[in-house]
């Protein structure tokens, strides 16, 4: 039975996905090896295999664990007791700062979905549709109530925002004159801009 923890306490499958972030960030999914993978992590493979099914399923975990993050913060957003419109606020805000805070795991998962089995693509699509869905019940939720002009559809605000958040691993960079808090706060109310009725 493969160890859950190095010496330094460190769960190994949280070891696996560390380096395999690091290696597909850097080199590409397509031109790492698994042997690289747990070298780098400073297991074997058989450790690997007991976690991950094979290098696509780490592929799936770098992404579903933001996704995850992500989904779990909306929902929180979605359901506080607050109006409508604080509550698409901080969910379009989190959204960016969570994709930043991830950011290799966001552009690594944009370069190499198509590396995905068809299953795990469907499932990715349908876990990225939930989320979008839940964000976009937001906007029309503030839309039914006449907080929010319904003169764009609700989808297309949804397409406008996250077209916005999937190209941050093109151009932000942490050197950069803006923070991710700054970022966020700045597409946050582009989108309610867009809204306003």
């Amino acid at each position: 039975m493969p160890r859950t923890t190095d010496g330094d306490g460190a769960p190994v499958p949280q070891r696996l996905l560390a380096a395999a972030t690091r290696l597909f960030a850097e080199r590409g999914y397509d031109r790492t090896s698994v042997q690289e993978i747990v070298e780098a992590a400073g297991v074997t493979k058989g450790a690997l295999y007991h976690y991950f099914g094979s290098k696509d399923d780490l592929l799936h975990e770098v992404y579903a664990r933001v996704l995850r993050l992500q989904q779990e913060r909306l929902d929180h957003f979605a359901d506080a007791d607050e109006p409508i419109e604080k509550r698409l606020r901080g969910a379009a805000a989190d959204v960016v700062v969570t994709t930043i805070e991830n950011l290799d795991d966001a552009s690594i998962f944009f370069r190499s979905m198509h590396h995905l089995s068809p299953e795990k693509n469907k499932q990715v699509r349908a876990e990225r549709r939930r989320y979008h869905e839940r964000f976009r019940a937001l906007i029309e939720e503030g839309q039914r109530e006449g907080v929010f002009s319904t003169a764009t559809p609700a989808d297309l605000v949804v397409d406008y925002h996250f077209g916005s958040v999937h190209h941050l691993s093109t151009w932000y960079r942490p050197d950069g004159p803006l923070s991710p808090q700054e970022v966020a706060d700045h597409l946050a109310d582009l989108l309610l801009r867009a809204l306003r009725a």
